[in-house]
């Protein structure tokens, strides 16, 4: 069996005395879409933020592409063409679009910018439409799209999602999420994706993993997943997944 790209083991992390972590074991093999589902303050966030470094993992190891990034500081972590989408889009308001995206290519091989413009820009037309605006003048939408653009700007081995569709239009939402199954179908990226949206998450998703207070109560295909009558009554029953259609 081939070696995962990502492996998490043992990992456990804090928040000052809060045991966010509880000792978390997660895959994530080349080529996949892997979606974490779970309830608000669950630690998921928390998981994505500890792979980059931020917190930094208390107890266990991380491995990205064979090397121990466990004690790695965050912009070391980003060189290894481990790029993150956090939540809160966290875009620069006060640059133009396309500063935005000379940032996101900052550990990028320079001779490949224009291509890379080239190709976030036909992923996101509206991006493209907006190049030369402020960030903060951008939709809540458009925002989320320029933080993804931006982080593909990296040419990431590893895109890591913070809840991409967090308070977006459901049209809106569909679209990036299109984008997402784009980027994995025709350049084989790899994603980590950390989502509320359980219903939409685990239909885009090659394997799943739920988390429960720190821990990974649940993984699987996306499907088989979605099929789970306790997955269902705890993240798919009821508006949640008549919103996502």
């Amino acid at each position: 069996m081939s070696t995962p790209l990502l492996s998490v083991r043992g990992v456990k992390a804090y928040y000052g005395r809060v045991q966010a972590l509880k000792g978390v074991d997660l895959d994530i093999n080349d080529g996949e879409i892997v979606a974490l589902i779970g309830a608000n303050g669950a630690g998921k966030s928390t998981l994505m933020m500890t792979v980059c470094g931020d917190p930094r993992a208390r107890e266990g190891t991380i491995t990205f592409a064979g090397q121990d990034i466990t004690r790695l500081s965050t912009h070391q972590i980003a060189r290894l063409r481990l790029a993150q989408a956090p939540e809160g889009r966290r875009i620069f308001p006060r640059m133009t679009v396309l500063e935005n995206l000379q940032l996101g290519a900052t550990t990028a091989d320079p001779a490949g910018f224009e291509t890379n413009l080239e190709r976030v820009l036909a992923l996101f037309p509206r991006v493209a439409q907006r190049l030369h605006q402020r960030g903060g003048t951008l939709s809540g939408g458009e925002q989320q799209m320029l933080a993804i653009a931006r982080a593909l700007m990296s040419s990431p081995r590893l895109l890591l999602l913070d809840e991409p569709s967090l308070g977006l239009a459901p049209l809106i939402a569909r679209q990036i999420f299109d984008a997402i199954r784009t980027l994995n179908a025709q350049e084989g990226l790899t994603v980590f994706l950390v989502e509320q949206n359980a219903f939409h998450a685990l239909r885009l998703a090659h394997r799943g993993y739920v988390m429960v207070n720190g821990l990974i109560t649940l993984s699987g295909s996306g499907r088989e997943l979605l099929e789970r009558p306790e997955v269902k009554a705890a993240y798919l029953e009821g508006g949640r997944q008549r919103a996502a259609h």
